[in-house]
């Protein structure tokens, strides 16, 4: 539990004092509610939706967790390539303890950025539904935080340079984002792009948290809930078994 702790606290720590980095990484949640919320506000707002600030605050939350938890786990290539991972791993501590403190750290430092962005979409004039639907929306930023930091930590293990870190932006992490329905209605679209937000599992969990905070939810409360506590199983132990076989 020590060695846990001691990683959990150093991600953390590592996020706090960077300040610039922590203004920096809102940027561009800002730009998206900003933006997007107030400049397609009146076509929503038109075509009977509604708010599309409402509409679209969940989806740049989720956002903020996906990109955050992601990158700490894709974070295991700067402690290789600075070789504080080697120092790690030759550590006398089970390598199980050293990735469940990595990966809590960037679950908790993912919650945090997910928290600020919230704190921002309230002052832009997002309304929940209630305040106790802040407490339910973040059972799912935290489910969304332990998926893609599991996913994170498994891509992590895997890759060897950092040439890697732009291919999986491009090709794995923006298409989930830009899919999960974030910034479009899920009702009502192709079959063949309906089937691939049904895939994707960011869907469910800004889903989720749209159906927490503002009462609208396309699949289901628990539908939500399920999908993304099994794929969150299926990828934290993915994460953990591909971490347990880097070679130092």
């Amino acid at each position: 539990m020590g060695a846990i702790y001691i990683l959990w606290l150093r991600e953390v720590k590592r996020y706090l004092r960077s300040r610039a980095q922590v203004v920096a990484s809102l940027g561009q949640p800002l730009m998206y509610l900003v933006a997007l919320g107030f400049g397609l506000g009146p076509v929503f707002r038109a075509s009977g939706n509604g708010s599309y600030l409402q509409f679209v605050a969940p989806g740049v939350v989720g956002m903020a967790v996906l990109f955050t938890s992601m990158f700490a786990g894709i974070g295991l290539l700067w402690d290789r390539q600075f070789g504080f991972l080697k120092e790690t791993l030759v550590a006398p501590v089970p390598r199980i303890s050293i990735v469940l403190g990595k990966t809590l750290g960037g679950i908790t430092v993912a919650l945090i950025q997910g928290v600020l962005v919230i704190v921002i979409s309230l002052i832009a004039g997002f309304r929940p539904a209630s305040w106790l639907a802040l407490l339910n929306g973040f059972v799912f930023m935290l489910l969304i935080a332990l998926v893609f930091g599991g996913l994170g930590t498994a891509i992590g293990s895997r890759l060897q340079d950092m040439q890697g870190f732009q291919l999986v932006m491009n090709f794995l992490v923006m298409p989930i984002f830009f899919l999960s329905g974030a910034l479009f209605p899920l009702d009502h679209l192709p079959k063949a792009l309906a089937a691939v937000t049904d895939l994707d599992p960011l869907s469910y969990g800004i889903d989720g948290l749209r159906g927490a905070l503002i009462g609208r939810a396309h699949y289901g409360f628990r539908i939500d809930l399920w999908v993304l506590c099994l794929v969150a199983v299926a990828l934290l132990s993915l994460g953990s078994y591909l971490f347990s076989k880097i070679e130092i």
